[in-house]
C-alpha cells in the first residue's frame, strides 16, 4: 500500500515536475506522492539542480511543447548532463528525442526536440485510428530499473505520434497498435527515459512505474 509522505523528511526522494504550461501537473504530482516522493511543481532551474529527479510531463502538440519549454531548454539539458534522472511522460517523452514530424507542413524541416535520445517522432499512418487511445500491454525489450515488475501489464495511451529512436536498443518496452512502437525509451546511460503512456492514469501498473522512478532517484 502506498502512502503520501507527511513531510519532505519522510519522502524517499525529492522530485521536480516541470511546469512549462502543458501537462497533467496535479495528477502526475499525486501519483509521485503516492509513490513516496516529495514533489515540487516549478520551472526554477535551481530547483531542478537541487532535486533527486526531474519529470517532464506533457499533453498537446510537439511544437507548442518545445516552444513553451524553450526558456528552460538549457536547464533541462543540464539535468541530463549532471546525470540526474530525467523522466519524460507522453509529450514529454517525445520531446526527449531529436525531432518530430508533428507541427510541420510540406517543405518544412522537422521540429527540433531536446536531442537527448537521438531519433524522431512520426504519425501513425498504416490505417490505425488516431489518436491511439486506451489500454495496451507492455512488452519488455531489455532491462531497466523503471520497468521492474511491469512486463505484460497494461498502460493507458493517448497519442497520434510515436517515437522512432535511431538506436533500436533505446526501446526498453514496445507496444503493438497495428505496428510495434517503442512505449518506453531510455538513453545509453539509462538516466534519461520516458513513457509514451500516462503512468499517472495507468492504475497499479503506472504506480509501480512511478515507484520504480522514485527508487531510481533515491539511489542516484
Amino acid at each position: 500500500m502506498s502512502t503520501v509522505p507527511e513531510s519532505p523528511e519522510e519522502a524517499l526522494a525529492s522530485v521536480v515536475v516541470v511546469d512549462y504550461g502543458l501537462g497533467n501537473l496535479r495528477s502526475v504530482t499525486r501519483g509521485l506522492e503516492r509513490a513516496g516522493a516529495a514533489v515540487e511543481i516549478t520551472d526554477d532551474p535551481d530547483a531542478f539542480a537541487a532535486a533527486d529527479g526531474v519529470v517532464l510531463p506533457g499533453v498537446g502538440a510537439f511544437r507548442e511543447g518545445v516552444e513553451n519549454a524553450d526558456p528552460i531548454r538549457e536547464d533541462l539539458l543540464a539535468v541530463a548532463e549532471r546525470g540526474q534522472p530525467l523522466f519524460g511522460i507522453c509529450l514529454g517523452m517525445q520531446m526527449l528525442l531529436t525531432s518530430s514530424e508533428e507541427g510541420t507542413t510540406d517543405g518544412e524541416s522537422a521540429v527540433e526536440g531536446l536531442d537527448l535520445i537521438p531519433g524522431t517522432n512520426v504519425r501513425f499512418s498504416e490505417g490505425q485510428k488516431v489518436p491511439h487511445m486506451g489500454w495496451n500491454d507492455l512488452s519488455l525489450e531489455r532491462d531497466h530499473p523503471l520497468v521492474e515488475g511491469v512486463d505484460g501489464e497494461y498502460a493507458y495511451f493517448v497519442h497520434s505520434y510515436y517515437a522512432v529512436p535511431d538506436d533500436e536498443h533505446a526501446a526498453v518496452a514496445t507496444t503493438d497498435y497495428g505496428r510495434e512502437f517503442p512505449s518506453i525509451v531510455a538513453n545509453e546511460d539509462g538516466t534519461v527515459f520516458g513513457t509514451q503512456f500516462h503512468p499517472e492514469k495507468s492504475g497499479e501498473t503506472g504506480l509501480q512505474i512511478l515507484r520504480n522512478f522514485v527508487e531510481i532517484c533515491a539511489d542516484d
